[in-house]
């Protein structure tokens, strides 16, 4: 597969103030974003509005209100001519089962405007690269779901477009196939310089592909950074070491010494790091210099095996949960606040009967005397 067609130092889609509204739900809600030239991912959870933005991307679906450009193309007019030189693989299973991968994309080559020798050729390059070029003459009936997806990869990029657009591309993958899809993703862009668009709703997909991502919810823009700026390195030193003989749990062997040493140290836990086995990895706060120097030198004292020490970075997903948890913690505050005030009305109201009984029956004795 050649290709010779690259987008540098502009901004492939532009959209300002994107509003579409449906009579009972507001898809996009004023969605301002620039997108540059790279892997760039979409995130947001089901009905954030994704889908919806790609269909307006493609002038399939005009906006409510506000502009969006693609390659410099506007949106509301030029529809035909961003189709050409897009491609866009859909999130739902589309193929025809009696029609090969072969006959179907090279279908969709000729739809793209290509002469019949060259469709026929541009689909052979292209599936061969999506890794489906000696099942090619199978009816897709028989595909697996990994194998569909490729040849919705392939049609997607056999008319050599400038951009493609993936709408949850790793839909329906076991691990293996997505990681597999998603190294197919990311030699796109790096092999054949074509700019990708691509959605989805898992943060890790897009942490390990994308230069930049873009964060949408409810139609509205959460953020939007490159990958390096969500990920960036913090002041902490991650540490995993083996266990020995002497020490059947070197971890808390570790971190006991660490605590001596005067260092500041944490088990990282599942939810820190992220990574199976992260349970057995300690965070240490990094004072200086003289932290890598403490740590090696104890662990070298206690005789254990170093796995690994890095300086550790954030990951994706640990950005939008610390914000959770701070909208948890604070909706918390808010409700222990109420319900305190709450309890404080009802002990006044309680006061309050009270002494009205009590006076009520002074004023019964009086009477009755």
């Amino acid at each position: 597969m050649s290709h010779t067609t690259t987008v540098e130092h502009v901004t492939v889609i532009a959209t300002e103030s994107l509003s579409k509204r449906f009579p009972r739900v507001t898809a996009l809600d004023r969605l301002s974003v620039d997108i540059a030239p790279g892997v760039t991912g979409l995130v947001g959870a089901n009905g954030a509005g994704k889908s919806t933005l790609i269909k307006i991307l493609l002038g399939l679906s005009p906006a409510s209100e506000g502009r969006a450009s693609v390659l410099g193309l506007d949106v509301a007019k030029d529809g035909s001519a961003i189709r050409e030189s897009v491609g866009y693989m859909p999130e739902h299973d589309c193929l025809p089962p009696d029609v090969s991968a072969t006959e179907f994309v090279v279908h969709m080559a000729r739809m793209s405007g290509l002469p019949p020798s060259a469709a026929r050729e541009r689909t052979a390059d292209t599936l061969r690269h999506v890794g489906l070029y000696e099942e090619r003459y199978r009816p897709m009936g028989g595909y697996s779901t990994g194998m569909k997806q490729r040849v919705k990869l392939a049609q997607a990029l056999v008319h050599d477009p400038r951009l493609v657009l993936l709408d949850e591309p790793t839909n329906g993958l076991d691990p293996v196939g997505r990681d597999e899809m998603l190294g197919l993703i990311r030699r796109v862009h790096t092999d054949f310089g074509i700019s990708v668009l691509v959605t989805s709703h898992l943060l890790g997909e897009l942490e390990r592909t994308c230069d930049h991502v873009v964060v949408i919810d409810g139609g509205k823009l959460l953020r939007s950074s490159s990958t390096s700026d969500f990920t960036q390195a913090t002041a902490s030193l991650a540490v995993e070491v083996t266990d020995t003989a002497d020490h059947p749990d070197g971890t808390t062997a570790l971190r006991t010494a660490l605590d001596r040493a005067g260092l500041t140290v944490q088990p990282a836990g599942r939810g820190a790091d992220g990574a199976p086995g992260s349970d057995h990895v300690l965070l240490v706060d990094v004072a200086g210099e003289e932290t890598y120097d403490t740590v090696r030198d104890t662990i070298a004292d206690l005789g254990l095996g170093l796995v690994r020490m890095e300086q550790r970075r954030h990951r994706i997903a640990e950005i939008f949960r610390s914000d959770d948890d701070d909208a948890a913690a604070a909706n918390a505050a808010t409700d222990a606040a109420a319900n305190a005030a709450a309890d404080a009305a009802a002990a006044d109201a309680a006061a309050n009967a009270a002494a009205d009984a009590d006076a009520h029956g002074k004023g019964g004795a009086v009477d009755a005397a």
